[in-house]
């Protein structure tokens, strides 16, 4: 890791399920790091202070030494990179690893994300119904690829965890509601079970600090 010797630091906040995807995965991977809050709900990501640092305006960044990354996706690869973990033992999984990542960021966190924030962060009076129905019938359908992938394998890819679990799980632990109950998905349900019992697993709300 660039400076070893200095935590890597990960721009993020607790409520970002694409900040904990990078946060968990550092955690898992005994990675040393500290969070930088992000105070996404009063504007600090549309700030020119905050996109001098990522042009994306988004949050997670991680900085290590000189580099600065953003994107959840890419995050993760640069630390199976520089570690060696969660990345898939050949060559073929490391491919399906990651095919399930861009998948999940195109079909799942997409997806759950939005309908997360439309129907719990914005002003009661203006979350628009028939947009957060249509979102969780997606969400639903996304969900169902799921579960039919995790009703014949423990994990995603291969026989350990890998980045590809850790991306697709990045929504699901949350307790605001938006169209997703654990007990109507048993293999998504166990599936969750075996990441949090993971040695340094934590909630995303004790990860990382909170805006409200």
């Amino acid at each position: 890791m660039e400076n070893s010797d200095k935590p890597l630091e990960l721009y993020c906040f607790g409520e970002s399920g694409n900040s904990y995807k990078a946060a968990l995965t550092m955690e898992l991977a005994e990675v040393a790091w500290k969070p930088v809050f992000v105070d996404f709900f009063n504007g600090e990501t549309r700030t020119p202070e905050y996109r001098q640092l990522n042009t994306m305006g988004e949050a997670p960044l991680l900085v290590a030494g000189n580099k600065k990354l953003s994107q959840s996706g890419a995050i993760q690869q640069y630390l199976v990179s520089k570690t060696g973990k969660f990345g898939g033992n050949t060559p073929d999984e490391k491919l399906e690893v990651i095919r399930w990542v861009l998948w999940d960021n195109h079909k799942m966190s997409s997806v759950a994300g939005t309908t997360r924030f439309l129907a719990n962060f914005l002003p009661e009076e203006k979350r628009p119904a028939e947009v957060i129905d249509w979102h969780k019938g997606r969400l639903r359908g996304s969900l169902n690829v799921l579960e039919q992938r995790l009703n014949g394998s423990e994990w995603l890819v291969g026989e350990h965890i890998t980045i590809a679990d850790i991306a697709c799980c990045g929504y699901l632990f949350y307790p605001e509601p938006f169209g997703f109950e654990r007990n109507e998905w048993p293999g998504i349900d166990r599936w969750l079970t075996d990441i949090s019992n993971q040695k340094g697993w934590k909630h995303p709300y004790d990860l990382m600090p909170r805006n409200r």
